[in-house]
């Protein structure tokens, strides 16, 4: 069996908690790490900033605009909190 940990700082009860997986294989190793990277926030901020520029130039309307939200500093790209 192959194995990957994982350690996750900023918890107040628990400032450091680390996971340890393990897999069948090398292979399914790398799957699990793809999938945790897919469903990062960092991962979907950028997903969501690349499909509402799309979106935007697609159809000439902010796709955000009609959730009073069109303006938000966070979704713009390269910024952050």
């Amino acid at each position: 069996p192959e194995a990957f940990s994982l350690s996750l700082a900023g918890f107040i009860e628990e400032p450091e908690r680390k996971y340890c997986f393990e897999c069948d294989s090398e292979e399914q190793c790398q799957e699990w790490i793809e999938a945790l990277k897919r469903a990062s926030y960092e991962f979907m901020r950028r997903s969501l900033i690349f499909y509402r520029n799309e979106i935007q130039k697609m159809t000439g309307k902010d796709p955000l605009e009609q959730y009073g939200i069109s303006e938000e500093a966070r979704f713009q790209l390269g910024t952050r909190k």
